[in-house]
């Protein structure tokens, strides 16, 4: 079986807040770690079925990068729900709270997404 590694770094700050996030996979093209100001990370327990987060944002991400960064994730989110349950239904309504809070938020111009 092959396998592979996603290191995932953060610095911390001496009050223990993420001032930067970087990762790197291995077998990627990457040719350094690439720095990220925030990241959300999932694990479905395969026993206990529960889900375990791991939630973090760079100090010095502001709230319109968090805005994008959120309506990015739940659009992400409906396209892999529908990949892996065929279920067109409950995976465009995620999609249409994608677009509720890009519109609440002012997150594109008219016509730009």
């Amino acid at each position: 079986m092959k396998k592979n590694t996603i290191t995932i770094e953060v610095e911390l700050d001496k009050d223990q807040m993420p001032e930067n996030i970087k990762w790197t996979a291995e077998g990627s093209n990457m040719d350094q770690p690439a720095i990220a100001k925030a990241m959300f990370l999932s694990f479905f327990d395969r026993d206990y079925k529960d889900t375990y987060r791991l939630d973090l944002w760079a100090k010095d991400m502001q709230v319109p990068e968090m805005d994008m960064f959120v309506y990015h994730s739940i659009n992400g989110l409906a396209d892999v729900y529908f990949r892996a349950t065929n279920n067109n239904k409950c995976a465009s309504a995620i999609k249409q709270l994608a677009q509720y809070l890009a519109e609440e938020n002012n997150l594109f111009e008219k016509g730009e997404e």
